[in-house]
């Protein structure tokens, strides 16, 4: 077998043996039979040849639009991990307009480290489309905000590259896992940045910051070319300071990208929101959400319900609603997020299987052997949901994942009933104002709790995928309180014309 193995070292793979047939057999108990085993041996040879070819041919990669210089490492300003300087189109609506980029997005030639070690010297060879598309508009690129170690904390304090403090008080978490862009937005150091959430990563540091944040309607905004953790509840938004901005940039990134995103369908809803999102919200319906003000800080709680109630002064009618299942909905999504990080993010390195639409065939190499290499240098929060899913997965397969989704189903019916009578849910974005950055003095679980621990408003609705904004409406012993709205399928636009409702009242604009 030696001899077989030597011969094919220029190969795509090596040849399965009949002794890697025998050995696997075993494994997973399959009782093959000497001649069952030969036939498998005998079959895989074609399939081998089949893959040979594959790697033979070569996959296409995105043009890239937009001339740029890798740039240089920020060693200065914690919110940044790289700096470069990429000019878009002469016109459009981002013309003029400066813009951050999380640093799990792609840019091409820009060294890209998604706040792990494992990625780092990672450079990615294409723009993600929402790079594309904001260059187009006009939009100047100023480089790759610092984000959480593999996106997986809502605290600033995991990132490889060292916490992120908060504008407001350096002692404090900014908030992830977008924690660079909200810490960039906030100091009007860019204008506009791009976040991702998958459990609140968009809206906790929004809220933290006291800036605008929108995690648009699953699906609305194409993932392509990002950095995935699992592939039902990733999105993809904008942060800016005003609501605005926030439209602007919507307005620039949404859209069907012509089926290299899975997530979307070809006739997504697209209007202009910076034309509309000032029309005002005379005769809207909002419902302040009662179970979401549960186990809410009290000066918080009471700062987010009396801006709601304010909004009467807008023309809007405004009730208390219940849904007690919202109290279920972060079970309900920790299934689907610990099980589905597992076996896309780690043992799919970032794809997997199932997927149709584009691959980043470089990133999944380079996480590959991240993983195979180093996986002690994954951050504890990903530790935990790696050697819980590998028990759950062991014992009960994929049978509460399953549940969880068919749970997921439920809950966006039970919303759905809710917003079909009023056409948003108002609650607080979090259950308190900004956490304290984790120190020595905390111990592990008191650090993991901090990491964790604020998702309970915010991930049911990256399990359902109604869109949902956090807006400032004031602060509390110094720091920002945010308001977190929520709406209908698709109808962003109502989410921000509610946003800006509240901004006219609340917020002065800078």
């Amino acid at each position: 077998m030696s001899g077989e193995r030597e011969l094919q070292k220029s190969a795509a793979i090596v040849r399965i043996t009949e002794d890697d047939i025998k050995a696997l057999s075993d494994e997973l108990r399959l009782k093959l039979t000497t001649e069952e085993a030969k036939a498998v041996y005998d079959f895989c040879g074609d399939s081998c040849k089949d893959y040979q070819r594959v790697n033979e041919l070569v996959a296409p990669t995105p043009t890239v639009k937009y001339p740029r210089t890798p740039g240089y490492r920020e060693t200065k300003d914690d919110s940044w991990y790289y700096r470069c300087d990429i000019k878009g189109a002469e016109s459009g609506l981002l013309a003029g307009k400066t813009v951050a980029i999380k640093d799990n997005v792609c840019v091409a030639g820009v060294p890209m480290m998604n706040g792990s070690k494992l990625l780092e010297g990672f450079v990615p060879d294409r723009d993600a489309t929402i790079v594309t598309r904001i260059l187009d508009a006009g939009g100047q690129i100023l480089g790759k905000a610092v984000c959480e170690d593999l996106c997986f904390s809502g605290n600033s304090c995991t990132s490889s590259t060292g916490p992120v403090k908060n504008p407001h008080d350096p002692t404090k978490s900014t908030g992830g896992s977008s924690s660079g862009s909200a810490s960039l937005v906030a100091r009007n150091v860019v204008d506009v940045a791009i976040g991702g959430d998958q459990g609140g990563s968009i809206r906790i540091p929004s809220s933290w910051c006291g800036i605008v944040g929108l995690k648009p309607t699953y699906g609305l905004v194409p993932y392509t070319g990002i950095m995935p953790i699992e592939m039902t509840i990733d999105h993809v938004g904008p942060m800016a300071r005003t609501v605005e901005d926030c439209a602007l940039l919507l307005e620039v990134i949404a859209g069907y990208d012509h089926g290299n995103d899975p997530r979307q369908f070809p006739a997504v809803p697209h209007p202009p929101y910076s034309q509309l999102v000032n029309d005002g919200i005379k005769g809207k319906k909002i419902g302040i959400l009662v179970e979401g003000f549960e186990g809410v800080e009290k000066d918080l709680a009471g700062i987010v319900r009396d801006a709601a109630l304010n909004l009467s002064v807008a023309g809007a009618e405004v009730a208390e609603v219940s849904l007690p299942i919202h109290n279920d909905g972060m079970a309900i999504w920790t299934p689907v997020a610990f099980e589905g990080t597992y076996q896309m993010m780690i043992k799919g390195n970032g794809q997997g299987y199932g997927w149709k639409g584009s691959h980043d065939l470089p990133l999944q190499e380079a996480l590959s052997g991240s993983y195979n290499l180093r996986p002690f240098d994954c951050p504890l929060p990903v530790k935990v949901v790696m050697i819980f899913s590998e028990y759950m997965q062991r014992n009960y397969q994929n049978k509460f994942y399953s549940k969880a989704q068919n749970l997921v189903q439920h809950l966006t019916m039970e919303y759905n009933k809710i917003l079909k009578e009023y056409d948003v849910i108002v609650m607080p974005t979090l259950p308190g104002k900004a956490f304290p950055l984790p120190t020595k003095d905390h111990s592990i679980i008191e650090t993991l709790k901090l990491e964790l621990g604020m998702i309970k408003n915010t991930a049911p609705f990256n399990a359902t995928g109604h869109p949902a904004i956090s807006v400032n409406v004031g602060h509390s012993e110094g720091l920002p309180c945010g308001m977190m709205i929520v709406g209908r399928m698709f109808d962003d636009l109502t989410v921000l014309k509610v946003a800006r409702a509240v901004e006219k009242l609340y917020v002065d604009v800078r």
